[in-house]
């Protein structure tokens, strides 16, 4: 009898669009494992796999899946949200 197994989704975000990879894992598995398994790191080797969640909620590599979660690998931030928004203020009290 083959080991209990769980499916995940392991998720990329492009600027351009979203790469989703459904893979099938041994229970007890990694993230670290999933995003291995998944090929997005040969397929995108920019990826950093210690910047990782589950469903938005940052998580270390290290933390054991349950079936049906999905994995998302978050790629750096162009632009500090902060900044952005002060330069969206500063502008609108420009045109006041």
């Amino acid at each position: 009898m083959s080991p209990p197994r769980i499916a995940v989704e392991i998720v990329y975000a492009l600027p351009d669009r979203q790469v989703l990879r459904r893979i099938l894992l041994p229970d007890g598995s990694t993230v670290e494992d999933a995003i291995r398994v998944s090929g997005l790191r040969a397929a995108f080797p920019e990826i950093d796999p210690t910047r990782v969640g589950i469903y938005g909620k940052p998580v270390p590599v290290t933390t054991i899946l349950r079936d049906r979660e999905r994995v998302e690998i978050y790629r750096p931030l162009r632009a500090d949200p902060k900044d952005v928004r002060r330069r969206r203020a500063a502008k609108k009290s420009a045109k006041e």
